[in-house]
């Protein structure tokens, strides 16, 4: 099962070293990576995506909480939860096609952020089944690069008023 792990650690030198090398010397193979600061620059908000049964899960996040620089773990893959993920496509744009891939790019509320002699470059975000549809149309055409970001995730509170 897919898990998506919102970890919340100190902002230092190494605690991403420690974090990720405690989940692949178990075996784990780690889908998609994204970390960033948090509103408070003394911390980093981690989000992993994770491959395991539950067994194998709740063996990480124990290990996981044993970290002195881990301050708080949430799984979010069972919560109602916001996840984004940036893709930039590269895709080959003959100037005979190009309204094409320009109406493409509007359908899908992204943006063209560079213009080439036979190519134009798409920034999209979006949840993975919009970025598949996206990739997937932009084949048609040639896709020559893609870089994506690693997921990121945050709680639905629909608790707050």
């Amino acid at each position: 099962m897919k898990h998506i792990l919102s970890i919340l650690v100190e902002n230092k030198p190494g605690v991403l070293s420690r974090v990720t090398g405690l989940i692949s010397r178990r075996g784990f193979n780690i889908d998609s990576l994204s970390v960033g600061p948090t509103e408070d620059p003394t911390m980093s908000r981690i989000t992993i995506i994770v491959k395991a049964d539950d067994v194998a899960y709740e063996q990480i996040t124990k290990q996981l909480h044993k970290l002195v620089s881990v301050y708080k773990i949430s799984d979010l893959t069972k919560e109602s939860a916001i996840e984004r993920e940036l893709v930039l496509f590269k895709v080959n744009a003959s100037p005979e096609r190009r309204n094409e891939i320009i109406e493409i790019t509007n359908v899908f509320r992204a943006k063209i952020v560079d213009v080439g002699k036979s190519s134009l470059t798409i920034e999209a975000t979006g949840d993975e089944s919009k970025l598949k549809g996206m990739e997937d149309l932009f084949r048609a055409y040639g896709i020559k690069e893609i870089t994506r970001t690693g997921k990121i995730a945050m709680s639905r509170n629909s608790k707050e008023v």
